[in-house]
């Protein structure tokens, strides 16, 4: 059993060239180790990953919801929570 669900999984090895600037895992269970050793969080809302964010130390607050959007730490889910990883 992974620690991440089936979906975070798969966007982040889908996408993990946004954050790793190469595909670097080919699993999941490789993908879930390292969002586990990252502590990668699910956000429930935009809101939530800027709260998220801002309790991390980054200027969250600052930014436009497409600024938010366009960072490398942050994978979209299909039902409008959002897979943050701080690798």
């Amino acid at each position: 059993m992974y620690e991440y669900e089936e979906e975070c999984l798969e966007v982040f090895l889908a996408n993990q060239k946004q954050l790793l600037g190469r595909e670097e895992f080919m699993t999941k269970e490789e993908a879930d180790a390292f969002l586990a050793d990252c502590m990668a969080c699910v956000c429930d809302s935009l809101q939530d990953v800027r709260d998220y964010l801002e309790e991390a130390g980054m200027d969250a607050y600052g930014m436009s919801d497409e600024e938010l959007l366009a960072q490398s730490e942050l994978f979209a889910l299909s039902d409008g929570r959002f897979l943050v990883v701080e690798g």
